[in-house]
């Protein structure tokens, strides 16, 4: 019953947009209303303000780090943190992707992954993270850097030794991740992507 709570208190957390809640703090519109439309820190940015952009960054990723860092330090006694964890980190993923307080249209992830992923493994989370950088520093284009940190995120997993529940976890994150930039791919492949911090036409 416990892990059903948990789960369920993940996917909730994870519905919470700090896109919408931080651009309205901040007197924004909203971010589901110009840009790509879609409510995230790099959509944010298009707005100029660059501090609304961090702090949907670091809200984003933080909701991931709290709820798989909560399944893993109170797992009950009778489950296996490492399942509960899995599942957890797909919950708050998920609540994202499709925020049941958003109408089930949410953000793309990427930064909720990367908080998913520091908490499984700060290592992992690491290894993301530098991918994700090092593709935006050489091509500047947060779409192509996410699809790239997307298919590393499994590989560090498997080459870390981690749980085997924790690398299924990090593989359908990235599928679900790349399905999300289906899009974006399409705008890479046409030339046609935005670089980052660029003023996108709405």
């Amino acid at each position: 019953m416990l892990t059903i709570v948990f789960v369920i208190a993940a996917y909730l957390l994870g519905s919470i947009s700090f896109a919408v809640v931080t651009s309205k703090l901040f007197g924004l519109a909203d971010p589901r209303t110009y840009g790509s439309g879609n409510p995230g820190a790099t959509n944010v940015l298009r707005s100029g303000k660059k501090a609304a952009a961090a702090l949907t960054l670091f809200g984003d990723a933080a909701k991931g780090w709290l709820a798989v860092f909560l399944a893993i330090q109170f797992s009950p006694s009778n489950v296996s943190y490492t399942m509960l964890a899995a599942a957890v980190a797909l919950a708050v993923f998920i609540g994202h992707l499709f925020p049941v307080f958003l109408r089930f249209k949410g953000g793309k992830g990427v930064a909720t992954a990367l908080g998913v992923l520091l908490a499984l493994n700060v290592w992992l989370g690491l290894g993301a993270l530098a991918t994700w950088v090092f593709m935006a520093l050489v091509f500047r284009y947060s779409s192509m850097s996410a699809l790239a940190a997307a298919i590393g995120a499994p590989i560090y997993a498997t080459l870390l030794g981690l749980p085997r529940e924790w690398v299924l976890a990090a593989g359908i994150m990235s599928l679900l991740l790349i399905w999300r930039h289906k899009s974006n791919i399409q705008n890479l492949l046409a030339g046609k992507e935005s670089k980052i911090g660029s003023k996108k036409a709405g």
